[in-house]
Parts: C-alpha cells; structure tokens; sequence
C-alpha cells in the first residue's frame, strides 16, 4: 500500500473543556498555537513523512472545522453536505466527518469504519497532541510486528491520571493496558497508532472509549505492541499546556521533524 493511499484518521470531536473558553466557540484541534489550529500542525507531520489521505473524525463544533478547511480549498471541495466534506486538490486528500457531538473516542473510530475497511491498516491520532515521532519508523514496526494494533509510547516522571497506561510483557509487546492508574514512572498513550482493520471488532458503540476496554482487550489477546518514542511530545490538555507549546512561537518548533 503506497503512502498516498494509506489514511490517517484524526479524532478532532471532543469538546475541550479543560481549555476554558478557548473551546466555547471552537473544538479542541482548531485552537491556535503558534499561529495556526494544532490541527494543522499535527497534519503537518504526516505530510512531511508522506502521507496525504485525512480523515477528521469531528463533532463538538464540527462546522468550524468544516468551514475552516473550506475556506482554504474552496476551489477544491469535491463533497459537501451536513454530515461530510471532502476536499481534494492533486494528491492530498481531508475528509471532514461529523462523528457525532457526544460519541467517545471509540465510537468515532467506529462511524468511520466504512472509510478505512478495506484498507490492511491505517494511522490514528488525537486532535490535540504534538510530537516528532518518526511516522515511517512507526508505520515500519507495525507492519514488521504483525498485531492488531501499534501504540506510540511516551515514558512519564509524575503522575499524569489522564493518560492510558502500557505495561510491557516483552521488549516492545504489550502485556496490558490500563485507563488512568495511580502510580509514579510509567509508559503512557502518546496517541500516534497504527491499526489493523481487525481492531472495530472490538468497539461496541458510540459510548465506547478505545483507550479503556478496546486497548485492554487487544493487549489481552497479545495484539497490541508498542513504539517507544524518546523524543518531543506534548499534549494540549489544559490552558497550561497551551502556555508551553506557545513559548516556541518564534523558535523551531520541537514538534517538527529534524531534515
């Protein structure tokens, strides 16, 4: 499957609350940081590896996204109706698609199921985090470890309850996952997947969030392993982690990929 054609799916639908009134009026991905929506920062990274087939999973204020990305192709939306845009111009591709105002992260996995299931895998990620992962090296390892799904890993020094756990049974083979411990120095979710068409058998609806008992499944059946990544990573959680990723307004950005 060549880059262009392989998808990566961004969950961009969550409300934000945490971030005050920066998400009354818009979601999560489209606050500005350093000048432009986090979302397009994020899209920028796997541009810059090679890959051009969006799908934006949307829902809490999915029409400003919608009416963002139309503004900037305007001559080249191929689908637009309440539920769907489809912007095409050469060979990138953005498919905005309203998943639901309250579906949990699962649930908007699964409406997008029709999008992605004829493809062997695909790229996930979360709306509201910033890394240099290496996407090719990520996508490499998945194909090269065969499980259902590959999850990026991020090694924390304090408690940070807000993230899914991985603990390892074997070098990089997940033993488990847990949603949210309570413990110190600990492995977490950096939200940079690749997966396996196989995994929507394990989301039940709309209310189901992937990071509890899909990923706990998964890693129970040993089909989940993990890319460990040591390099930047930030997610924008709170007005303080906006705060942070801003001071590099007008430095390199850490999040972009070295040349």
């Amino acid at each position: 499957m060549s880059k262009n054609n392989l998808k990566v799916v961004i969950l961009a639908g969550g409300y934000g609350t945490r971030l005050g009134t920066l998400t009354k009026l818009k979601p999560k991905p489209m606050v500005d940081v350093c000048g432009k929506p986090i979302l397009e920062h994020i899209m920028q990274l796997y541009l810059k590896s090679g890959f051009f087939n969006f799908i934006i999973c949307a829902g809490y204020k999915n029409e400003v996204i919608k009416n963002y990305f139309k503004k900037k192709y305007q001559n080249d939306i191929v689908v637009d109706n309440k539920n769907e845009v489809l912007i095409k111009k050469r060979n990138l591709s953005i498919r905005i698609v309203n998943t639901g105002k309250n579906s949990l992260t699962g649930g908007r996995i699964k409406r997008i199921k029709k999008y992605v299931q004829e493809d062997e895998y695909f790229h996930m990620t979360y709306g509201d985090g910033l890394s240099n992962v290496n996407i090719n090296k990520l996508t490499k390892y998945h194909i090269k470890n065969k499980k259902f799904a590959t999850v990026t890993t991020v090694k924390i020094q304090v408690p940070q309850e807000r993230f899914g756990v991985v603990y390892f049974k074997n070098k990089n083979i997940v033993k488990k996952f847990v949603e949210k411990p309570d413990i110190k120095e600990i492995f977490i979710n950096g939200g940079f997947f690749v997966l396996s068409n196989k995994i929507f058998k394990f989301i039940k609806d709309d209310q189901t969030r992937w990071e509890a008992k899909p990923l706990e499944k998964i890693a129970r059946v040993k089909q989940l392993a993990a890319f460990k990544h040591t390099g930047f990573w930030k997610c924008m959680d709170t007005l303080r982690d906006r705060k942070f990723l801003e001071q590099f307004k007008h430095k390199r950005f850490p999040w972009n990929l070295k040349n």
